[in-house]
């Protein structure tokens, strides 16, 4: 009888766990170089990647400025909106915690050039009076509420609170490979007080768990993929190691140091980190970064970026970051970006408000090294190295 249970419970975690496969293309930065619009780009729009997670700190936001958090952003999925369905590009962003897509009420450029959703056209969507305004990096989404049924890896959401974008800040957006973002972040940032997708979906009791996974893919185009409900072994080694949450608003958690050559180099006495998917590099506060790119060889290149020569990577070293007193080594070849011949570091300065310490973003550069597991039930992140 015993074991009749254990079989049930373990083909019900089965059928309630679902994975949303995630495409790997190329990343808005690499568009607008191909369009001849990254430099006009880089020298119209200065930001402050720290803004998105300290939007009222940033005095700089202006609502013509563009969503930059996403410039190097490679990891997409596919969702669907309504009732006949309509199909949707959106970055899976554990960074923020708005589900929003262009809509048929957008006139900004942007929204030309992507799938936009005509509530018009589903037999399911249920309008609100009320309004959003979502900041992205220095940008900023603003349109309507409203409700419907989201279809995400063939688990039926149903009156799913998203917002319905009637203006989308740039024209460089225009390039932009995804239509809108899902975010994963805790409710409590959720502009608007929305409900999250994952919430949503936890509360309807369609996951029989209360967490959600990742695995980003090095090198391939496919094989990355979202988990939702479950974790799958079959993407990392040894075990899971868990860390405490603490702040539940983004996924933040406290690193114990953060060396190179076993020297400390940044995060002398212990600081903060946010383990985002929707940010693309590795962000810490201004000085540190600088520092670190002094000490890899980074000099300034076109258009700001940091360029490092491919020949120096086999001997650079890596970069450690303890966490709950286990050491997570991002090498060389996944911090310096290679591109067409040319590498770039995948370093980031951040300007953050001095009252929240120093805090860093670990971004896909350490996602793609580290199997994480995001998980609500106990407010916890696990990770393992990948596979």
């Amino acid at each position: 009888m015993k074991w009749l249970l254990l079989l049930t419970l373990i083909a019900l975690s089965e059928c309630t766990s679902y994975k949303v496969p995630l495409t790997r293309k190329k990343s808005l930065r690499q568009k607008l170089i191909e369009n001849g619009k990254l430099k006009d780009f880089l020298q119209n729009h200065q930001y402050n990647i720290g803004s998105k997670y300290f939007p009222s700190e940033a005095t700089t936001l202006m609502s013509d400025q563009p969503l930059q958090n996403f410039l190097d952003m490679e990891y997409f999925g596919t969702i669907s909106i309504g009732t006949p369905a309509q199909d949707f590009t959106v970055i899976f962003d554990t960074g923020s915690s708005n589900l929003w897509v262009p809509s048929v009420y957008c006139s900004s450029v942007a929204c030309t050039n992507h799938n936009r959703f005509n509530p018009k056209k589903s037999s399911t969507f249920k309008s609100t009076s009320e309004t959003v305004s979502i900041a992205y990096g220095t940008g900023s989404m603003t349109g309507i509420l409203g409700y419907d049924t989201v279809q995400v890896a063939g688990i039926s959401d149903t009156n799913q609170i998203f917002g319905l974008s009637k203006t989308e800040p740039g024209s460089f957006l225009y390039y932009a490979p995804f239509d809108g973002i899902l975010g994963l972040a805790y409710p409590s940032i959720s502009s608007s007080g929305a409900t999250p997708v994952f919430d949503n979906m936890w509360n309807q009791g369609l996951v029989s768990q209360d967490l959600f996974s990742v695995y980003l893919s090095k090198d391939d185009e496919s094989g990355s993929v979202v988990q939702f409900g479950g974790i799958d072994s079959s993407y990392y080694t040894g075990t899971l190691n868990w860390v405490p949450v603490s702040y539940q608003g983004y996924w933040q958690i406290t690193v114990d140091s953060i060396t190179m050559s076993g020297e400390p180099i940044a995060c002398m006495s212990g600081c903060q980190a946010i383990v985002d998917t929707g940010t693309s590099l590795l962000s810490g506060p201004t000085n540190a970064i600088a520092n670190i790119q002094s000490y890899i060889g980074a000099n300034e290149g076109p258009y700001g970026s940091m360029v490092i020569s491919c020949s120096a990577i086999d001997s650079l070293p890596d970069i450690v970051f303890t966490i709950n007193g286990v050491q997570y080594p991002v090498p060389a070849k996944a911090y310096v970006l290679q591109n067409q011949g040319s590498c770039m570091s995948g370093f980031q300065g951040m300007n953050i408000p001095t009252f929240s310490g120093e805090l860093w973003i670990l971004g896909d550069i350490f996602i793609r090294q580290y199997y994480t597991v995001f998980d609500r039930a106990n407010n916890q992140i696990g990770l393992a190295p990948v596979a």
